[in-house]
């Protein structure tokens, strides 16, 4: 019997792939890259390659941050600042108007032309100042609504005092009702929205002020990295070469340094310019508009007594709130010392003679308020107290608190002019300083990096 034969199927082989372990090799770069680490030539061209994007790194992040606080500065100075002074202004303004409405119609017909034009021009500056203020605002700000109250409402003021002036210099007791509704808005609508108005563009100088003046700390820690790594190798390089110097990294290393410092007495000088600026004109500014606007207060409150012949008591009660609020100069430690001593506190050297001196007349009007009191409420003497009080005489003004309160509100006015002045003699410049500041980081950065390729290069052609 035959034996059958076993017959084996042949093996299939799997085809090769095209490159095999080569070509597994080439698609790993994490393989690659060790490899290349692996030999000396290798491992200086990575040490190029990672000082390279340190440096530039460091003069790009350099270059950004500085540049926006530049941009920040210069917002203080172009935008934020003149917004702010603008806020305070109208606030000012209307206040003023309202003051001299209510004076020029005590006078009625002997109403003197500067009376007439003082008030025409304050709602004129105010309605000017409201609509550059809301052309530089973005649509997005909350101001656009406050400028819009404002738009909205100050020709409804400006036409009750015309009803007012028109009943009055016709002899109509209507004309009196007229006025105090008129100030009654003036003071409930107007003021309070330049008033939030002053708040919003003060917060928006504020935080302009701290993004200009912000350390950049993210620079500077990538700029001691790249310090730290172009000594390292060149301290490797020492150990295996026994050379002391690299040209081109001790050139780099030169080259990031100054930048560094160059950052430091950039920013350093920044910040004191800018702080300068804030403590020797924009906060004395913002105390020195809050006095004014109280001082403004206070006198219309003494005109509106006089106004209402009586009928009320609120305007003496303003007077009184208002005038403490102004000069509570004796209030225990820790306590709210008014406006006016706050103001001189705050104030440059230049401006505390005329703030002093306004503080003196605040007092003379004071006696003189008093004394005009004294006249109405003990003598019963109305006239007398109003002209004491108001006066178009020549010969009576320099008895009459007219005069102190002029003379007081003047003073202040001078002040706050010397104090914008200091403001942008300290403030002016300080973005171009910090543009120039980027710019040198940034090709300080591109040279230290080109310095480093070059002197690892010289390295590298040991080798070939």
């Amino acid at each position: 019997m035959a034996t059958p034969v076993r017959t084996e199927r042949p093996r299939t082989v799997a085809p090769a792939r095209p490159g095999g372990a080569d070509a597994a090799r080439r698609l790993d770069p994490l393989g690659r890259l060790s490899r290349a680490t692996r030999t000396a030539p290798g491992r200086l061209r990575l040490a190029g390659a990672l000082l390279a994007v340190l440096t530039v790194a460091f003069g790009a992040l350099t270059a950004w941050q500085v540049n926006s606080r530049a941009q920040a500065a210069e917002r203080v100075v172009a935008y934020s600042q003149p917004l702010s002074q603008a806020a305070a202004d109208i606030h000012r303004s209307l206040a003023d108007a309202d003051t001299t409405a209510a004076t020029g119609f005590l006078l009625a017909g002997a109403e003197p032309k500067a009376v007439r034009d003082r008030y025409e021009k304050d709602l004129a500056t105010a309605s000017r100042l409201i609509a550059e203020a809301a052309a530089r605002t973005t649509t997005s700000s909350p101001a656009q609504g406050w400028l819009a109250t404002l738009n909205q409402q100050v020709p409804v003021y400006a036409g009750l005092v015309e009803s007012a002036r028109a009943d009055n210099r016709q002899g109509f007791p209507l004309g009196g009702a007229y006025l105090r509704y008129a100030s009654d808005q003036m003071r409930t609508v107007l003021l309070p929205a330049a008033a939030q108005l002053s708040a919003a563009e003060n917060q928006a100088l504020a935080d302009d002020y701290a993004e200009a003046e912000a350390v950049p700390w993210a620079a500077y820690g990538l700029g001691v990295l790249a310090l730290v790594a172009l000594l390292q190798v060149q301290v490797t390089l020492y150990r295996r070469t026994n050379r002391v110097f690299n040209i081109g990294l001790v050139g780099a290393t030169a080259a990031v340094l100054s930048a560094v410092l160059w950052l430091t007495v950039a920013g350093v000088g920044a910040n004191s310019a800018l702080h300068d600026s804030e403590a020797r004109g924009a906060a004395p500014l913002r105390a020195l508009n809050a006095a004014r606007v109280d001082v403004l207060t206070a006198r219309l409150a003494e005109n509106l007594h006089f106004v209402a012949r009586g009928s009320s008591t609120q305007y003496a009660d303003l007077w009184s709130k208002t005038t403490e609020h102004l000069s509570a100069s004796d209030a225990p430690a820790g306590r709210y010392a008014g406006t006016l001593p706050e103001a001189l506190r705050l104030a440059p050297a230049d401006a505390r003679a005329a703030i002093t001196e306004a503080q003196l007349q605040y007092r003379q009007w004071r006696e003189r308020h008093l004394a005009a009191s004294t006249l109405e409420n003990v003598d019963a003497d109305y006239q007398g107290a109003l002209d004491a009080t108001v006066t178009v005489k020549e010969a009576d003004v320099p008895k009459s608190a007219d005069a102190s309160f002029n003379a007081a509100d003047q003073r202040l006015a001078q002040a706050a002019e010397t104090e914008l002045q200091q403001f942008r003699r300290a403030a002016e410049g300080t973005d171009g300083d910090l543009r120039t500041a980027a710019a040198a980081v940034a090709v300080l950065a591109l040279v230290a990096a080109a310095a480093a390729v070059r002197g690892l290069g010289r390295r590298l052609a040991e080798y070939r």
